[in-house]
């Protein structure tokens, strides 16, 4: 028997095929498999426009068998078949698809729907086996004809015998070696973890006779070993069916089987688009923060699908970094996949459906914001910080897209507030919007600063994560209303009058306070305030970095470190100053013993470490001591 040499490329190319398209050995399954399907799509297209051919759709099955004492795998399907010159020319020529020049005869036909397009997939079927048979017989035709190959080396077609139409695949798998085990694509557990995996949704039943061990009949200890027809494949995708025929429980539960999540999701989001690009789309918000979601192992991306075949487990760009937590996949019949259909061969289609996802994320958020406040907070308790960490990223591009979901504890109501609900209550005459950073809400209520902006009633955001005031500096301001933290030492709420008085209150004072300053050279300045009621002294800052900022940049893991420009203000209507001007007068050095323990004081309230406790205990145990 004559063997033949392929005719478009060389052993090179073949070599290529097997050893560096693919990146994952057990793809060959999934490439035989939709060559199956779209064989008989074939078939059946052709009998809707042929009355000669005559076949039942639900008779059209993929049938898979494995021989571990032979170590063969065999794909069976009831397709259109081929004849000698078809499995010359689609098995003969490396890159020469049927399934493309069909679906191109057919393109403005409803119905055509076929997954395979470069005819390479099954070159994919020598990565696991030494030996390829193809036995074919076309539909109506009497002549079945076998194609065999061990791989570059070319190939041979014979006429054989075959009962029934269309086509076996039978690999004889490789041995194994101490790098590869092959004899795992022969095992039952392995074989139906592929099907699942890859081609759960294929529209035709993929069968497989698995053995079952069952007891005895009469028996209570006794078993034997049963063979059974399984069908591995679910073949209708979730997805696919219309919204009446699927309950909320039931897409939960394809939520925590397929994505091996223990909770129901806070929200599903499920959409058919229809246009230029068709792709349907089934999206899960989860109810909790995944384990591994602020480390390095963690991988965004939704599963993507053409025709209901997986393309990638993971596509990272259908996702932007801020709705990172989503989960869920997207199925299209448009996608241009490259050759070896594991990676898109254009992304301007992948771009086209992200920027739509996006806008659908974004739209059914906003929503559960509207409509759904109990379940948008829990949401935001949870994923919040990936919307801020969005806001902050990139020097604050997508700022305007994630602004309105934002929230921050308020002051009035200690619970969460938007930005709009904060400046829609804003008092008349009120241009800025306030806020102030701490551990909890509690500390920062109890903050001096706190105290003053309170008292003349304006609203004050409290800001209880570490981003979040890096996150107001990127936004600048809100429907054109500044940001203004209460510690800054140019609040700026004081009346003519009262500034004024104050000014000439330091002014008289300044040799005293100077000498204050020296006593604490940590600091830029000493002054009085009117700004605290009760509290006798505050921090306050003045430039762009806060106290706050200045904590959390330097427990940052990268050896530098920052200083805000901090200023001590003594409260002019407290006891404590007339304290110090008599101290002034009459003990300088008092005095000075005085600001250090003022000074420790304003620290630890802004929750910042005393540089010299030892002393600092000292001093005030003298003075109780006294």
């Amino acid at each position: 028997m004559e063997t033949k040499q392929f005719k478009a490329e060389s052993k090179r190319l073949l070599d290529l095929m097997i050893n560096s398209i693919y990146t994952n050995k057990e793809i060959f399954l999934r490439e035989l498999i939709s060559n199956a399907s779209d064989a008989m799509d074939k078939l059946y297209y052709n009998s809707l426009t042929d009355k000669n051919i005559n076949i039942n759709k639900d008779n059209l099955t993929i049938k898979i068998n494995a021989d571990k004492q032979k170590r063969t795998l065999t794909i069976e399907d009831k397709g259109i078949g081929m004849n000698a010159e078809e499995l010359e020319n689609n098995l003969g020529t490396i890159a020469q698809s049927g399934s493309f020049a069909f679906k191109n005869e057919n393109e403005k036909k409803d119905d055509v729907n076929i997954i395979g397009q470069f005819g390479v997939g099954f070159y994919s079927a020598f990565m696991v086996s030494k030996e390829v048979e193809v036995i074919s017989k076309p539909y109506g035709a009497e002549k079945a004809y076998i194609w065999k190959s061990k791989g570059a080396e070319g190939y041979t077609i014979e006429e054989t015998t075959k009962e029934d139409f269309g086509t076996t695949i039978i690999l004889h798998i490789k041995e194994d070696s101490e790098e590869e085990k092959y004899s795992e694509f022969l095992d039952e557990y392995r074989i139906k973890g592929i099907v699942k995996r890859y081609s759960d949704y294929i529209r035709y039943p993929i069968k497989m006779d698995v053995t079952k061990k069952e007891l005895k009949q009469g028996s209570k200890d006794e078993y034997e070993e049963k063979t059974i027809t399984e069908t591995l494949n679910s073949m209708i995708p979730i997805w696919k069916k219309k919204k009446s025929e699927v309950t909320d429980e039931e897409f939960n539960s394809f939520y925590t089987s397929k994505f091996g999540e223990f909770e129901t999701p806070i929200k599903v989001i499920r959409s058919t688009v229809e246009g230029t690009l068709n792709y349907d789309l089934l999206l899960y918000i989860p109810s909790n923060v995944p384990y591994n979601y602020y480390t390095k192992e963690f991988e965004k991306g939704l599963q993507l699908y053409s025709n209901g075949v997986l393309i990638m487990e993971k596509c990272k760009d259908l996702l932007p970094d801020y709705f990172s937590f989503v989960k869920g996949l997207v199925d299209s019949p448009d996608l241009s996949l490259n050759i070896s259909r594991e990676i898109l061969q254009q992304d301007r289609q992948l771009k086209t459906i992200a920027k739509n996802i996006e806008k659908k994320i974004k739209s059914e958020l906003e929503d559960m914001l509207n409509k759904n406040r109990e379940e948008y907070e829990k949401f935001f308790k949870t994923f919040g910080i990936q919307l801020k960490f969005g806001v902050y990223n990139n020097f604050g591009i997508d700022k305007d897209k994630l602004k309105d979901l934002l929230m921050f504890y308020s002051s009035t109501e200690k619970k969460l507030v938007t930005l709009k609900e904060y400046v829609t209550r804003m008092k008349e005459g009120q241009d800025k919007i306030y806020y102030a950073c701490g551990e909890t809400v509690n500390k920062i209520d109890m903050l001096p600063q706190v105290e003053g902006v309170k008292d003349k009633e304006y609203e004050i955001l409290y800001l209880t994560d570490e981003i979040d005031e890096f996150v107001l500096q990127v936004l600048i301001n809100y429907e054109e209303k500044e940001f203004a933290n209460v510690s800054a030492n140019n609040l700026n709420l004081d009346s003519k009058e009262d500034k004024e008085k104050l000014e000439k209150l330091n002014e008289e004072c300044k040799d005293m306070l100077s000498l204050m300053q020296e006593t604490i050279p940590e600091v830029a300045k000493v002054c009085f305030t009117n700004r605290l009621k009760e509290h006798p002294v505050c921090l306050t800052t003045e430039g762009a970095i806060s106290v706050e900022m200045q904590k959390v940049i330097n427990a940052l893991p990268n050896n530098k470190t920052i200083q805000a420009k901090t200023l001590l203000e003594i409260n002019e209507n407290h006891a404590i100053a007339n304290k110090l001007k008599s101290l002034y007068e009459s003990d300088k050095e008092e005095l000075k013993k005085y600001t250090k323990i003022l000074y420790a004081q304003a620290k630890l309230i802004e929750g910042l470490n005393i540089d010299n406790p030892t002393e600092i205990s000292n001093l005030i145990c003298e003075m109780i001591s006294k």
